[in-house]
């Protein structure tokens, strides 16, 4: 079918949802409903589409999260994890699964940084390739997230974004990139904030210039729930679907800009075209009968959690353990562990395995005994709960001590204030090490914490947030079942302090990228600063040598398409079978432009048994040396040379070479001067404003809290507290919201609607109310909230039409 044959009308249906999770069928043509969910890492499939309730989801299994996943580096489990996605998809008649979220970790305390894979493009990218791939390989389209820029949550309703064009395209654009280009997403989710003053959803650069036209994607672009105000200023910039949607409610106000010449005809015939597309594309998924081996997907999922583990330390080689030891397994995450992310990826699933049953059926349960050591869900130090983990860990061979972030320190909507444990968790580990000197810190965590107690334990062990099996999986790897086949996808900092993003502004209104290219190892390798842990680390139960680096000849064929063969031998040195992560990084010598130090530019992994060599090849071509040039608004490589270095993280450098690239004719224009600070970082003074406006090339907004009569529609409510009523739809948006996730007022979930609802600008009122309260109610609200009551009343005369009813559920 063509959207030729659908009516004006038929088409604006085809742009908005029917209810919170579902699209508009057309029955005139046969047209279908589509059901679009939540599946980062499992399908959160609601039991009635025309409710947000996140805790009413059918069971699924729940893969280890993003962070995990990434510290894997491994393209080809990241599909088989797709695929299991996909098949638990299908058996819920889903079409499309909302993932993966391939936004660069721009700062360690982003709260929903477990739901991203990398703080590096290329890995980021290649990653989020390997999973789409493998959901779409089972029918069920993928939806490539948050498009663009979207790195924080503190305000993400409306944040600016400003960021300056070489980091747009050479850090955050390229995170999604090769996803697009190789994986071919059916769907790229544009995301909520605003990039350089314009709101993704309306962002014509880069929902069509850069995205259809450059990378040739071809797919669906549909909305973030809620990110859209204006629908046709939306399909104009080539938004095609906006979610939610109520019914209908605003397919009028499409049609009447298609007549009135404020849209397109085209582009609306365009978006419609993309939707029945996808329609048509993912009707297998529709279809009944698509049953998935539950055992298997746990199986999986625990295979993924090991090999997701990241072993920080092991000094005197105290893991893995042997199976006769006499082990202390001390911290409730244990028994209740910490497995999952908070927010829209929230889970159901199947079962739960935790640590504690799983270690004692390694090991007998009569070599294990057990202590809480603190409260899950409380931060003060309980002493009696301390001298009980004292007791039982005085006596054993090893202590476990299970600690981490509890829900509420991290979740979608709140952006982490430091990257502190409950004062309780480092309370604990420190009262184990009074008493025992084989101490074992096992972390349940979906980002960097601090350790200030990791001098003194021999082991640390980073299990992330590892999913359902999780349990089983740590157990596997602390006992040697399974390696710990772990690399940090992300630099760990001492401290929060230590980030040039934390002395930056986050707001109110804007958040200036001023670090520029200086992101995660970037930054630290280019300052050479100490790191707790850096980029790309972790070690394995045996050991790796590397040799005969050989460089090919640098190959330039007619279009200037350079390509380059690295070969390296690396040996597995020690007696164990085990996995390496070999990891290439570029190095320009000497660059007109302002560079970081080095740049990961390829990795592969390997599989060896003890004493067994193999000559790993990685392939380098023209945009691992490129910069992007501004003047000339493409990919430049500019002629010298360039060192190639090979190791086993950013900081394990194992082998060099350098590499000469001839001239192709291109000239790169060298610096300002003005630009001084970023070649030198000594002179950075924090990355200040004056040099970022001049790398920025536009005379920066003020970046200043609005005050009553310039609110916008992306003022949030929390902002707007000199008015009445923006006070009272707190009160009645809370109490509805709370409605949606429990009465649980301590709990994460709680904590995310809260912020949520303070956070939440009158344009994304209509979403928040179900379609309730429409854009033009909204619109007026905005007048009243400005002290121009007359107005708004005048507006809402205008805009009232009888409200909505329950929506129907969908099918």
């Amino acid at each position: 079918m063509r959207a030729t044959e659908l009516t004006l009308a038929e088409q604006a249906t085809l742009t908005a949802g029917r209810d919170l999770w579902s699209t508009q069928p057309v029955e005139r043509l046969g047209v279908p409903s589509a059901v679009l969910t939540d599946g980062p890492h499992g399908v959160r499939m609601r039991r009635s589409t025309d409710e947000l309730e996140l805790g009413d989801a059918v069971p699924a299994t729940c893969f280890p999260t993003a962070s995990a996943l990434a510290a894997t580096w491994n393209l080809a489990l990241l599909e088989q994890v797709g695929v299991a996605l996909g098949e638990e998809a299908s058996a819920q008649q889903v079409s499309v699964l909302l993932g993966p979220g391939a936004n660069i970790k721009r700062t360690p305390v982003c709260g929903r940084n477990f739901e991203y894979f990398s703080e590096d493009p290329l890995l980021s990218s290649a990653l989020a390739a390997a999973w789409i791939s493998g959901v779409q390989s089972t029918g069920v389209a993928a939806s490539l997230k948050h498009f663009a820029a979207n790195n924080q949550e503190s305000r993400r309703y409306s944040i600016d974004t400003l960021v300056d064009e070489r980091a747009l395209r050479e850090i955050y654009l390229a995170s999604f990139e090769r996803a697009v280009v190789e994986a071919r997403p059916a769907t790229v989710m544009a995301a909520y904030n605003q990039v350089n003053g314009v709101h993704a959803s309306e962002h014509r650069e880069l929902l069509t210039t850069i995205l259809r036209d450059e990378w040739g994607f071809d797919g669906l672009v549909v909305s973030d729930w809620g990110a859209v105000f204006d629908r046709a200023l939306a399909v104009a910039a080539g938004c095609d679907l906006q979610m939610p949607g109520f019914d209908g409610q605003g397919d009028a106000g499409v049609v009447a800009a298609v007549q009135a010449g404020r849209l397109a005809g085209a582009a609306l015939e365009a978006s419609a075209e993309r939707m029945l597309r996808l329609i048509e594309a993912t009707a297998g998924a529709r279809e009944p009968g698509h049953p998935y081996d539950v055992d298997a997907h746990h199986a999986l999922a625990r295979r993924a959690s090991a090999e997701g583990t990241v072993l920080l330390k092991n000094d005197g080689g105290l893991l893995p353990l042997a199976p006769s030891a006499r082990v202390a397994v001390v911290g409730e995450f244990a028994t209740v562990p910490r497995y999952q992310g908070a927010g829209s990826s929230l889970m159901n699933p199947h079962r739960v395995d935790d640590a504690f049953t799983a270690i004692s059926a390694l090991v007998g349960a009569d070599r294990v005994t057990y202590a809480a050591g603190y409260l899950r869900n409380r931060d003060e130090v309980q002493p009696a709960l301390l001298d009980m983990a004292r007791a039982e860990a005085r006596d054993a061979d090893v202590v476990l001590a299970f600690v981490g972030l509890p829900e509420a320190y991290e979740t979608e909507g709140v952006d982490r204030a430091h990257l502190r444990l409950p004062d309780s968790h480092d309370a604990l580990v420190r009262a184990l090490v009074e008493v025992n000197p084989n101490v074992v810190v096992v972390l349940s965590n979906g980002a960097p914490v601090e350790m200030p107690w990791v001098a003194q334990v021999p082991a640390v062990v980073e299990a992330y947030l590892g999913g359902q099996a999780g349990g089983g999986a740590v157990a596997d790897v602390l006992f040697g079942v399974a390696e710990p086949g772990g690399r940090l996808a992300e630099t760990f900092p001492r401290r929060w302090s230590d980030n040039p993003v934390s002395a930056l502004p986050t707001g109110p209104r804007q958040v200036e990228y001023r670090e520029s290219l200086y992101v995660g190892y970037r930054y630290y390798d280019s300052v050479a600063a100490e790191v707790l842990f850096p980029f790309g680390h972790g070690l394995g139960y045996t050991t790796f040598g590397y040799a005969g680096l050989d460089l090919g000849p640098a190959q330039v064929d007619d279009g200037a398409e350079l390509r380059v063969t690295v070969t390296v031998t690396v040996t597995n040195t020690g007696d164990r079978a085990g996995s390496e992560v070999v990891q290439l990084y570029v190095h320009d010598v000497e660059s007109s432009v302002f560079r970081p130090e080095q740049e990961l530019k390829a990795f592969a992994k390997v599989w060896l048994a003890p004493g067994e060599s193999q000559a790993v090849t990685l392939d380098l071509d023209r945009r691992a040396f490129a910069v992007w040039d501004r003047q000339q608004h493409g990919w430049t490589v500019e002629p010298g040379r360039f060192e190639i270095r090979v190791g086993s993280s950013s900081r394990d450098i194992r082998a060099r070479a350098v590499l000469e690239v001839a001239s192709a004719g291109v000239e790169l224009p060298p610096d300002r001067p003005a630009l001084a600070p970023y070649r030198d970082l000594s002179m950075s003074r924090g990355f200040d404003r004056a040099a970022f406006q001049v790398l920025y090339g536009s005379p920066l907004p003020d970046n200043v809290a609005e005050r009553r009569g310039q609110y916008t529609m992306d003022t949030p409510l929390a902002a707007m507290r000199q008015s009445l009523v923006a006070r009272a739809l707190v009160q009645v948006l809370r109490r509805a919201a709370t409605k949606i996730v429990g009465s649980d007022e301590d709990g994460p979930m709680a904590l995310l609607v809260d912020r949520v609802v303070h956070e939440m600008p009158l344009r994304v009122l209509p979403m928040l109310s179900q379609g309730k309260v429409g854009s033009p109610v909204a619109t007026a609200l905005l007048a009243v909230a400005n002290g121009r009551p007359l107005a708004g009343a005048a507006k809402v005369l205008a805009a009232l039409r009888p409200l909505p009813g329950r929506q129907r559920a969908g099918g």
